[in-house]
């Protein structure tokens, strides 16, 4: 029994349309396949990106975006969200003035699947969080957060080419997000944790896709001390988690998983 506080939009009919498609018995079938839009966001007067996205949380999207990308340090800085959806456009004003040019002009695009950005020195962000380490998780909570959160109805089992990011404590999912790119969904939890001013010191960060650098960074600089993915890592992602304390736990499907980084976190059974 899943007592999640935000789910996966699977009934939001605006979210996905359906094609005709051919079978491979040549049958004419209507295939549900997710929409995508462009979502440009602006700090002030200034465009700080254009997103692919699939639409939905817009305001979560956007701020955990600025946060991710050090242009924003709490809710308290924001004066007024301004989200335009017939201009496809999110305006964020802040109490003061904000000039990130110098930090726009360093780019990396990142191996996000819908082609992630960060901007600025990825590694200055997070050289001062120390994550807690009194936070444990044993076999059986890995086991079953996994299996709550792959048999809660989705957009990826209803459409497919989408991700999801889930924000749980050591026994239940909480927040599930889903988007066409994982850094989109990561940044929507980020935008959560700033909007509702929630700790995520003693929580746990679950994504379906692999474990990349920005995933890894994306995830110590909100402060979260476990990762867990069913998915793959990078070389660069298990470097940055072995340095900073992370625990990474990669390739969790059924009763197996890979634990990369941080294993004094996990207790044997």
């Amino acid at each position: 029994m899943s007592d999640f506080i935000i789910k996966p939009s699977v009934n939001n009919t605006k979210l996905f349309k359906y094609k005709k498609s051919l079978d491979e018995n040549n049958n004419i079938i209507n295939l549900p396949i997710i929409i995508e839009k462009p979502l440009t966001l602006y700090l002030n007067n200034q465009e700080i990106v254009t997103m692919m996205t699939i639409g939905d949380y817009p305001e979560y999207l956007a701020i955990g975006y600025l946060f991710n990308q050090g242009m924003l340090k709490s809710m308290s800085d924001v004066k007024k969200i301004e989200y335009h959806k017939d201009l496809q456009t999110l305006v964020v004003r802040t109490k003061l003035k904000t000039n990130f040019e110098q930090k726009l002009k360093k780019k990396v695009n990142t191996s996000g699947c819908a082609q992630g950005t960060v901007f600025g020195d990825l590694i200055s962000e997070i050289n001062g969080i120390s994550l807690n380490t009194k936070i444990t998780i044993k076999h059986n909570q890995i086991i079953n957060l996994s299996k709550i959160i792959n048999n809660e109805p989705s957009l990826y089992l209803k459409v497919g080419a989408i991700h999801g990011c889930v924000l749980c404590d050591t026994n239940q999912p909480l927040y599930y997000f889903e988007d066409v790119g994982r850094h989109n969904a990561v940044d929507k939890i980020a935008g959560l944790i700033l909007d509702k001013n929630i700790n995520p010191t003693n929580m746990i960060f679950y994504t379906t896709g692999r474990l990349t650098s920005e995933m890894v960074i994306k995830c110590i600089k909100m402060q979260i001390p476990i990762l867990i993915s069913r998915s793959g890592f990078t070389s660069w992602a298990v470097e940055i988690a072995k340095k900073k304390k992370l625990t990474m736990i990669g390739r969790a499907r059924g009763k197996r998983f890979n634990i990369l980084s941080g294993d004094f976190r996990f207790k044997y059974e």
